[in-house]
């Protein structure tokens, strides 16, 4: 059974008047194709896949209101429009007791998760885009910045039309970027933070840069020189932990976060900075694997008489204050402070 709706160049009359109203003229899953000057190419952008990720979403639909046309054929999906209108609108990461969509882009298929995520899967492959933006926000605020799983030009131009900063990283964790090896260039492309009116700014003027060029494969204009974070190691807690956020230790808790750690977003942050509080020894609250399989939580953090810092200078990123996000997900991403590969 498909569940998503096709729509071809779309009147923009029919819209709706706001972001809301155009989340419930979709209704579900929707795959819009915009009909480009140039018919022969196809370029293609998911967005979407976590509801409460709204930028991608608004600048399609400003898009799509301005009745522009793209320089290509432009295949746009729109995934999680059912979470996203869970009241409050766009408050949702996903349905309750559903996976991360953005973990379900491999085998098995199995539930209404496995199977949007192989649908999705089939309409890139129907239309064989040359590229595939698939559009984030952050959790909390923090800057820009894209995510392939390993560089090369095509990867560097793709990334260059929205940010000059990219997370090189192969983790193989499900995520619809993965397909790049196999598929074409596919990037993501995290846009700051959710609440953020400049991220939805920056959604919008790089759409507008990815669906108009006349070419999107190659370094040009927008190559502003990427800064580059190689395969960074998460931090994730260990299952029954519990964590919260506040400006001291909670006795209730194993771990206190202070709400302002996503303040560090991209930031370098010494051994001596204090990221908050914990009850209990590192390898029992927290897990993280390099990229040889072997434990890193203690180069990762330390925790040194119940307080918590980094176990050496880091740079840190996709930091979290949802303490959901970071059991469902991890808490953060790290690096070397000079953006290379920690050292075993």
């Amino acid at each position: 059974m498909r569940r998503f709706k096709f729509v071809r160049d779309p009147d923009p009359r029919d819209l709706g008047y706001n972001i809301e109203e155009f989340l419930r003229w979709m209704d579900g899953p929707t795959c819009f194709h915009l009909t480009g000057e140039n018919t022969t190419r196809t370029r293609a952008l998911v967005t979407l896949l976590h509801g409460n990720e709204p930028s991608g979403t608004i600048a399609l639909y400003r898009w799509l209101k301005s009745g522009r046309r793209p320089a290509t054929n432009v295949v746009c999906l729109v995934a999680s429009v059912g979470a996203a209108l869970e009241a409050p609108v766009f408050s949702h990461r996903m349905l309750p007791r559903a996976r991360d969509l953005n973990r379900c882009f491999r085998p098995p298929y199995e539930d209404v998760q496995g199977v949007l995520a192989e649908e999705i899967l089939e309409i890139l492959r129907l239309h064989r885009p040359e590229a595939v933006i698939d559009m984030h926000n952050t959790s909390g605020s923090g800057p820009a910045f894209g995510v392939c799983t390993f560089m090369d030009r095509h990867h560097d131009a793709l990334v260059s039309l929205f940010t000059q900063r990219l997370i090189v990283s192969d983790l193989g964790l499900g995520a619809l970027m993965e397909i790049s090896e196999e598929a074409c260039p596919t990037v993501t492309v995290e846009v700051g933070g959710r609440m953020d009116d400049e991220a939805h700014e920056l959604a919008f003027e790089g759409m507008c840069r990815y669906f108009q060029a006349g070419t999107v494969l190659c370094p040009g204009d927008t190559d502003w020189g990427l800064e580059l974070l190689r395969d960074p190691i998460r931090l994730e807690l260990n299952e029954n932990v519990t964590l919260t956020y506040a400006e001291e230790p909670c006795d209730n808790y194993d771990i206190t976060l202070k709400p302002d750690i996503e303040h560090h977003n991209f930031g370098g942050v010494k051994a001596d900075t204090l990221l908050g509080w914990a009850r209990g020894a590192e390898t029992q609250l927290f897990t993280a694997l390099d990229a040889g399989g072997r434990c890193a939580v203690t180069k990762l953090v330390r925790i040194d008489n119940g307080k918590m810092y980094p176990a050496q200078p880091l740079k840190l990123f996709m930091i979290t204050n949802n303490a959901a996000i970071a059991h469902s997900d991890c808490l953060f991403y790290a690096v070397s402070d000079d953006g290379s590969t920690i050292c075993a």
